[in-house]
């Protein structure tokens, strides 16, 4: 048995994995900068290139979204859970299908940069408020999110380590936060799809070749590998059925049902997933990108339970979770009984370029509403020219990769998982509801639009405060103390129907609707299901 003080891989796989990830990193920095934009343009900065095929955006999409959590917390989900965590996949896979279905197509019609640019069409009052708000909560959620992937950075390299010092640690988080600025502020939206379509082939590529080794492993044959993972999981055919890690209590059942409504409701409403849906010219080119996209992270988590299930058959849950209790260790120690240190190699690069990735559109979506949103409309109230937002659209990278770092290290040993489901109910609670009534609902206000972004933000943080993320639980920020009133850990079950309420209650109790403000939303209609010529 290894643990996780000894780390999981031996010295060759960390020099192959040191080798192959910066070349990697060298080769994408390179084509970066090679793609950067070459003009002050801000829909070029923003959005990239425009013309790109429907594949290409699709795995650009599917590379947005997919993080190491995909690679190495989701099977880890599986190997130690089961059933429930191939549950957790699955609503991943629907929350692509309601982008595809509720919001691709008219916010890409409706908007411009950002989901400010929508409400600024669509509200004629309180515009300005609103942007600010927006503002507010992208920031949050981006910030959140990336801390998330810094830590997930300095949990991977505990795989190799075993657990780093202090100095350790602020290195790798300095070393991957210095590279995604560079990503971000000096590559622009074209330097981001590189690295995220590079990202996106390598994932796709790895996990389906390790999938068909463990199926191969097993003679092809699904019923033997999930016999030898019910066998070695120390729970029998429990492990293949609901309720092993959901199942205990109520509360247990409530929070499950909590993260899949933040999973399934939230991915529609994450910044840096909206900026990619605002990319393609053409709205054909943007539906079948979706479905690229679709069938891309499908095809992902499929083979994510694949590998989490040959975890637990070939390594065993219990060494897996003697590793670590999180399960992140699974696929590496899967690849290791595969592969040896060749593959533990690959996937462990696989897994640092996937962060860098996911990373880099973080604060490219950040850094785009702060200067587009807050500087170009709200302090400067739209005279701003374009080489002014561009500046602070880098600047503003630059602050965010920093604040980001900062945080990850006060973070250290927080559950990445956590942090990014969060994310996920406050986009959830705050922006969904939002971009619902703007979209659909004729007497939406901007009154409304404040409520719901506000009281959506202020709602989820709350919860989370007073929730076992933060105290009473071994896991928790300051598990000596215990304030946590709200039982569940992840607040979407609450905090998305009150953002909701929210939006509907400031519209509702606002002044009556003028003549102009229905005017303004049957213009904003015909450009929503028609679209605009550019």
């Amino acid at each position: 048995m290894v643990t996780m003080s000894e780390g999981i891989v031996d010295r060759f796989s960390l020099n192959l994995t040191f080798v192959l990830f910066l070349s990697v990193v060298v080769v994408t920095l390179f084509m970066a900068l090679l793609t950067a934009p070459q003009r002050d343009e801000l829909s070029e900065f923003y959005l990239g290139n425009r013309t790109m095929s429907p594949l290409r955006n699709g795995l650009a999409m599917c590379g947005d979204y997919l993080s190491a959590a995909t690679l190495l917390g989701s099977t880890g989900l599986v190997a130690l859970n089961g059933y429930d965590g191939l549950l957790y996949l699955g609503g991943t896979v629907v929350a692509w299908m309601m982008v595809l279905l509720l919001i691709a197509e008219p916010l890409r019609r409706a908007g411009r940069f950002t989901l400010g640019d929508t409400l600024a069409l669509r509200l004629t009052r309180l515009q300005r408020p609103a942007r600010l708000a927006l503002a507010v909560c992208t920031l949050v959620i981006t910030t959140l999110y990336l801390v998330a992937q810094l830590v997930g950075s300095m949990a991977l390299l505990t795989q190799f380590t075993g657990e780093p010092s202090a100095a350790t640690r602020t290195l790798c988080v300095v070393v991957i936060g210095t590279i995604v600025i560079v990503y971000a502020a000096i590559g622009g939206a074209p330097g981001a799809t590189v690295i995220q379509i590079i990202k996106a082939v390598m994932l796709v590529a790895g996990v389906t070749v390790t999938a068909v080794m463990v199926l191969h492993h097993y003679d092809w044959n699904p019923d033997a590998l999930l016999s030898s993972a019910a066998n070695n999981s120390g729970t029998g055919t429990q492990f293949l059925e609901p309720g092993l890690r959901y199942g205990v209590s109520t509360t247990s059942k409530l929070d499950f049902f909590s993260l899949e409504l933040a999973i399934v409701l939230g991915l529609a409403a994450l910044p840096h997933v909206l900026m990619r849906l605002l990319a393609p010219r053409k709205i054909d080119v943007l539906r079948s990108s979706v479905v690229w996209a679709v069938g891309l992270v499908g095809l992902v988590c499929l083979a994510a339970g694949v590998l989490g299930l040959g975890a637990t058959a070939v390594v065993g849950r219990e060494t897996i979770a003697e590793t670590d209790h999180k399960g992140d260790s699974a696929v590496l120690l899967l690849a290791n009984a595969l592969g040896g240190g060749i593959l533990t190699a690959l996937l462990s690069c696989l897994a640092f370029v996937t962060l860098l990735a996911v990373a880099a559109g973080l604060v490219l979506a950040a850094a785009t509403s702060l200067a587009h949103d807050l500087y170009g409309e709200v302090i400067r109230k739209g005279r701003a020219s374009e080489t002014e937002e561009l500046t602070v659209a880098r600047l503003s990278a630059a602050v965010i990769g920093i604040l980001a770092m900062m945080l990850a290290l006060v973070s250290w040993g927080a559950n990445t998982a956590t942090l990014a489901f969060l994310a996920f109910a406050i986009a959830a609670s705050a922006i969904l509801p939002t971009i619902v009534y703007t979209l659909f609902w004729r007497r939406f206000t901007g009154e409304g639009a404040l409520l719901s972004l506000w009281g959506g933000l202020i709602c989820s943080v709350l919860l989370v405060l007073f929730s076992p993320v933060v105290s009473s639980t071994p896991g928790s920020f300051y598990p000596d103390s215990d304030f946590a009133w709200f039982p569940l850990q992840n607040p979407g079950i609450v905090s998305i129907p009150a953002g909701f309420l929210l939006g509907w209650l400031g519209s509702v109790l606002s002044s009556r609707q003028e003549p102009q403000e229905d005017a303004a939303y049957e213009e904003f209609e015909v450009r929503m299901l028609v679209g605009a010529k550019e």
